[in-house]
């Protein structure tokens, strides 16, 4: 009987610990289930499921010893119960009381110190380190003694437990406490008293004793054991002392060596990362155990595996226009420095220094204004600086954003073209590493502009008519077709135009993304771009709970777990594709369809960052109405084409400056406060053509990447009438058209003096229940009723 109560409870002591192995992984999932619901509930509640390992029980287990405990040294409550176990098996035979105390130590030492390290160095851990004991016990200390005190205290608890294991201990810290000491005497002064000495140390050697035994008679008031067990620990301890010299030694020559091939190192490190991986697929079911009992790990999952073959674009599918080797025009910096000059000297201000730096459509000149001119002053004189230069339209920046200079934008006389393939062939971008990498264009010191999509996350773009709009968007498409493979990315093209990214339905099987029951890849229709936006956000939802059943957080380290092969696609887990939606004229959606589609967009927009879904929205109408405020708030990266008007520079990148660019490709990018000027890449539609057709004559997928399918309720539409919150005046209103057969909103009014509004949602409840037909534009409606004992009958159905 003793054996199988033993036997159940060391099987609850491993229980335990399992639970609270798992809370390390799991408890961020499970907190806020196991605080806010009872066990009850969780349990008959079968939506609401636990991460844990050990179920509902194990989820309030761990919460309850490690946050409302003890901390992360709760685990030595397990190890407790199992040791109580095995005592009633008659396996264990330590002291109880010595098991006990030493438990008690370590949870109260152990839950304050990780209170003030662990809980100083991970403060936003789901994990309260010292538990709900150790961090009222560490304030109480650290406010009364203050945290030095606090670290004595630790030290302290150290010592202790060292001294209660091992009883050597107390003569080793004396040996190291007075060895220097005795061995200086010993050479100078006492030598001749080393009898003494001895004679000392005999003396101390009871005192050494004294504790030890003082120990045993603190225990020795309720401890049943026989003096021969004492000495029978005595050996079994002078044993573990004798093994731990040895293991100090082994240690010891195993630094040694580890010193000795230090070249070895990049090999110890490449173990050390493989050791998690192996230890890992013993809990996967794809993996194999050899009949030597070594774990074969199967190799890393390969996403392009389906497409192999696939090839990436090449660069001679790019038109190539020689201008970057053209030489600068001396005459016309010089006249333009000596204008600005002169310009400046009219109205009374000084430069000491000019500077200028040519790009390939403006030039930028870098004046340091002598000490005490006032920046607004220059800045006023932006239409009289271009007034004298004779420029279409001159940008000053008072002052240059990190330097002590002002910036005067000047347009070039012969400005060059900035062409895709002198962009997609530099060094910059062939080396770059970026997830989402889009190259834009080329900034006024010639360098190329790179950025990183992922990190934006989102991306506005405005600009009139003929400025550039369409080109930066094909620019962006033709970077990430350049860069990405058909299963890292998938696009999803919304053209109200219909013309615009029409070119790109030949890599649909590739690189596009559709609901399942549509023809076209390419989204035309007003209707049809509403439930892509809607199965966008189920996508994003569905994604999010992957994520969440990963234990990780962005789809970075999602993908790369699965790559591992530590997701299992039983389990529904997959690999993840970047999403890009680009949408090409917004306005004219937001005209058509309004909240419909502003508000998918607003969600997509606050939330798909973690889960790779991407958005990229063009507009030529900026304004507020189109452009709101929760739009702009979720959209930190904008991208401004030549505008008319300062309003419309205002409502899209918050500042002048828009309406002062050139066109043809002109634009400010701004992310967060700094402007910066660049000439997007030019990419003609043969070369799209050129691209598409390379990409399209490649082997692709069956279909194009299938976004889920969104069920369309019509009771939630809004509008939607429910019946059963009737208006009060509904059956007289009904007994009133039923008499006169006369379907009128403006009769309603004129007999129950009510409103128009109230009159029409009563006219609308008539209809849903039956009693009138639709509206006929300014004719009268149909009334179904003929008596008024038929619309008894169906009021009372009603009520």
């Amino acid at each position: 009987m003793h054996f199988l109560l033993g036997v159940i409870i060391a099987f609850a002591g491993i229980f335990i610990f399992l639970s609270m192995v798992s809370f390390p992984f799991t408890g961020a999932a499970d907190q806020s289930k196991v605080l806010n619901r009872s066990f009850v509930e969780l349990v008959n509640d079968k939506n609401l499921q636990v991460d844990n390992w050990t179920g509902v029980g194990g989820a309030f287990i761990a919460e309850g010893l490690i946050n409302g405990g003890f901390g992360i040294f709760s685990v030595l409550i397990p190890f407790f119960i199992v040791y109580v176990g095995l005592r009633l098996m008659k396996v264990s035979n330590f002291s109880f009381f010595k098991a006990l105390f030493f438990m008690a130590l370590g949870l109260i030492g152990g839950s304050i110190a990780s209170a003030f390290v662990l809980g100083k160095l991970f403060p936003d851990s789901h994990i309260n380190w010292g538990g709900s004991h150790g961090v009222r016990i560490e304030q109480l200390l650290e406010s009364s003694i203050g945290w030095p005190g606090v670290i004595l205290v630790i030290l302290l608890f150290i010592i202790v437990f060292c001294v209660l294991i091992r009883k050597n201990s107390v003569q080793e810290i004396r040996q190291t406490l007075v060895n220097d000491k005795s061995k200086s005497d010993e050479a100078e002064e006492y030598t001749p008293d080393e009898p003494e000495i001895n004679k000392a140390a005999e003396e101390t050697e009871p005192e050494m004793e004294q504790k030890p035994s003082f120990l045993k008679r603190l225990f020795r008031w309720k401890k049943r054991r026989s003096d021969e067990d004492d000495e029978e620990e005595r050996e079994n301890e002078q044993e573990s002392g004798a093994t731990d010299n040895v293991t100090m030694q082994n240690r010891e020559s195993s630094l040694t060596d580890k010193n000795d091939f230090e070249v070895v190192v990049p090999k110890d490190e490449e173990q050390v990362i493989v050791t998690p991986a192996e230890v890992f697929t013993s809990f996967r079911p794809d993996t194999e155990v050899a009949d030597e009992g070594r774990i074969e790990i199967p190799e890393d999952y390969d996403p392009r595996k389906d497409l192999s073959a696939f090839r990436f674009p090449t660069t001679d599918l790019l038109k190539t226009y020689h201008t970057g080797n053209r030489e600068v025009n001396m005459q016309e910096q010089n006249e333009n420095k000596d204008k600005i000059i002169h310009t400046l000297r009219n109205y009374g201000i000084e430069i000491t220094s000019i500077k200028a730096t040519v790009g390939p459509t403006v030039t930028l000149y870098e004046i340091v204004p002598q000490a005490g001119v006032r920046i607004s002053r220059i800045r006023n004189l932006e239409d009289d600086i271009a007034l004298s230069l004779s420029a279409l339209g001159i940008r000053i920046i008072a002052p240059m954003p990190g330097k002590g200079t002002i910036g005067i934008e000047v347009p070039n006389k012969d400005p060059q073209i900035v062409s895709m393939h002198s962009v997609i062939s530099s060094k910059k971008f062939q080396e770059c590493s970026y997830d989402l990498p889009v190259a834009l264009g080329k900034t006024i010191t010639n360098e190329v502009f790179i950025f990183d999509l992922t990190k934006m996350p989102h991306l506005l773009v405005a600009g009139a008519t003929g400025q550039g709009k369409s080109v930066g968007l094909n620019a962006i498409i033709t970077s990430l077709l350049y860069k990405k493979h058909p299963a890292e990315m998938k696009l999803v093209l919304i053209d109200p135009k219909m013309v615009e990214f029409n070119i790109y339905s030949i890599i649909e099987r590739h690189y596009l993304a559709k609901l399942p029951d549509e023809e076209k890849a390419i989204i035309t229709d007003v209707t049809k771009v509403t439930q892509t936006l809607n199965s966008l956000t189920k996508e994003m939802d569905d994604r999010y709970e992957l994520l969440m059943r990963a234990h990780v957080r962005t789809i970075k380290e999602y993908n790369e777990k699965f790559v591992k092969r530590r997701l299992n696609p039983n389990n529904g887990h997959r690999y993840m594709p970047y999403i890009v939606v680009v949408i090409d004229e917004f306005g004219d959606l937001i005209m058509t369809a309004g909240k419909e589609i502003e508000m998918p967009i607003a969600r997509i927009a606050q939330k798909a960052r973690a889960v790779g879904i991407h958005m990229v929205i063009a507009t030529q109408r900026p304004t507020t109405n189109i452009i709101t405020g929760t739009i702009k708030a979720n959209f930190p990266a904008r991208m401004a084409f030549r505008v008319t008007s300062q309003i419309d520079s205002r409502t899209i990148l918050d500042m002048n400056g828009a309406n002062q660019l050139t066109g043809r490709g002109d634009l400010l990018f701004s992310q967060g406060n700094n402007l910066i000027r660049i000439q997007c890449a030019f990419v003609d539609t043969p070369e799209i053509d050129e691209i598409a057709r390379y990409i399209g004559g490649q082997r692709g997928y069956e279909t194009a990447y299938a976004l889920p399918e969104v069920s369309t309720d019509e009771g939630d539409k809004p509008g939607t009438v429910d019946l059963n919150e009737r208006d009060t005046l509904f059956e007289e209103a009904a007994r009133l058209i039923v008499i006169h057969q006369q379907g009128s909103t403006s009769l309603i009014q004129r007999k129950f003096s009510i409103g128009y509004n109230r009159a029409g949602r009563l006219m609308d409840q008539l209809e849903a229940a039956g009693i009138v037909g639709p509206a006929q534009g300014s004719k009268p409606r149909d009334v179904y009723i003929s008596d008024e004992y038929s619309l008894e009958k169906l009021l009372d159905s009603l009520r």
